[in-house]
């Protein structure tokens, strides 16, 4: 199976100039394509990359400049605003940056790339124009293949990742075949499951908090393109990186313990994407010119917070790590889940008492923490589809659902423990 692997480098100045260099040669081609096929589309036309690949090499002959990256990354990039047009359409697909955009390229000839082991924590490998280039062996890469090679800066630090063929093929069946679970992903409380486990993380402490208000602060008041506000932006830059870094931890952790536990781990179809778009403004009918209260701070205080919990990321890292578990991943609509009694089968948003407190009126279900309640709905929920599937198979397999009464359906949501059983 294709996995990847992620390391930091140790460039030296030539080399960090140099790769800083060919970032900025991708970049300006990333645009300028991207310009070009947005100028084919207004006249109804297409461009595709076989196309703008051999304008880049008569490009090349006028524009000296760009022969400093390789020829491998130009056509890379290129390649990789041909699938982004494809797949989200020559509009929608977005600018580089040269403030916002992280500078990266990818090499994609795995085979032109040699591994020489320096110690027991060094490593090197040879890149194309870069030459040898170091990096910190946290984990080995005997018998794997390397396909690819992306080189990336974040903040001030470069980082290189593989794209490997580990040689491993992907689990059909589970360890622990009778294993179920359902998760729930809220703001509060990261991940909680239908057996009771709350699972959270910190991801910022309250020194970086503060430090990150004042860093924003400061930046703010400075001049633009000075010095003092890139160092301020490096600066913001490094604590929000601490924080992503311990948020990725947290996902890959939780996936990983969910997956070896459970052979079906259930989820909500949460589209965070649209859930966390800001507050649009309602112009007030009666007064031209002025606009209703939309509760937009709060609606960005909620946005935030959704975006700090990584549901999204939590998600692929269950999806990637199924792969060698033999996990079935389920998702299943997220309608009213946390108003349902996981006994009863009562809906009603009263049974909600508070944030974490969930006790039925209907029956005498209760007090337990909503989340629980909400995940071990979503667990019965989960269990009606896994019923309705033709056979159990691994993580991004397509489904194919049988007909069933809504009846039998209704049983499984309503009656978790006869679901499990059926299962």
């Amino acid at each position: 199976m294709k996995s990847g692997r992620r390391f930091r480098v140790e460039l030296t100045e030539a080399q960090a100039r140099l790769a800083q260099q060919t970032a900025d040669v991708c970049r300006a081609v990333w645009n300028t394509g991207l310009e070009q096929r947005r100028e084919y589309r207004r006249r109804g036309a297409w461009m595709n990359y076989n196309e703008q690949a051999h304008e880049l090499v008569e490009a090349k002959d006028e524009q000296t400049w760009l022969k400093a990256a390789p020829s491998h990354c130009l056509q890379q990039t290129l390649r990789d605003l041909d699938e982004a047009c494809r797949k989200r359409g020559t509009w929608k697909v977005r600018w580089r940056s040269a403030r916002r955009w992280s500078p990266s390229f990818r090499f994609p000839e795995g085979s032109q790339m040699e591994l020489q082991k320096l110690n027991r924590r060094m490593t090197q490998v040879k890149l194309p124009k870069l030459g040898w280039v170091k990096f910190r062996a946290s984990r080995s890469l005997d018998g794997e293949t390397i396909r690819s090679a992306t080189l990336s800066k974040e903040g001030e630090r470069w980082f290189v990742s593989f794209l490997v063929e580990d040689g491993k093929t992907p689990a059909t069946t589970h360890a622990a075949a009778d294993t179920a679970v359902g998760v729930d992903r809220g703001v509060v409380v990261a991940v909680a499951t239908s057996a009771g486990e709350l699972l959270d993380r910190a991801f910022v402490t309250e020194g970086e908090r503060r430090r990150a208000v004042a860093l924003q602060r400061r930046l703010s008041r400075c001049a633009k393109n000075s010095a003092n506000r890139n160092k301020t932006r490096t600066a913001l830059a490094e604590v929000r990186a601490r924080e992503r870094r311990r948020r990725q931890d947290f996902c890959q952790k939780t996936a990983r313990q969910l997956a070896q536990a459970n052979a079906l781990v259930v989820l909500e179809k949460l589209p965070t994407k649209n859930m966390t778009r800001r507050a649009k403004p309602v112009e007030d009918p009666n007064n031209p010119g002025q606009y209703l209260l939309n509760r937009a701070a709060a609606k960005s205080g909620l946005n935030r917070a959704i975006l700090s919990k990584g549901w999204y990321r939590f998600e692929q890292a269950l999806n990637s790590v199924s792969r060698y578990t033999g996990t079935v991943v389920v998702k299943v609509p997220a309608a009213f889940t946390s108003q349902r009694c996981s006994v009863c089968g009562h809906v009603d948003p009263k049974s909600r008492e508070s944030q974490a407190v969930f006790r039925c009126i209907h029956c005498t279900h209760g007090p337990e923490h909503a989340d629980v309640n909400a995940a071990k709905n979503i667990l019965a929920a989960g269990l009606a589809v896994a019923a309705c599937r033709e056979s159990g198979a691994p993580a991004g397999a397509p489904e194919t659902p049988k007909q069933e009464p809504a009846g039998n359906r209704e049983e499984l949501l309503l009656q978790p423990h006869h679901a499990a059983s059926a299962a």
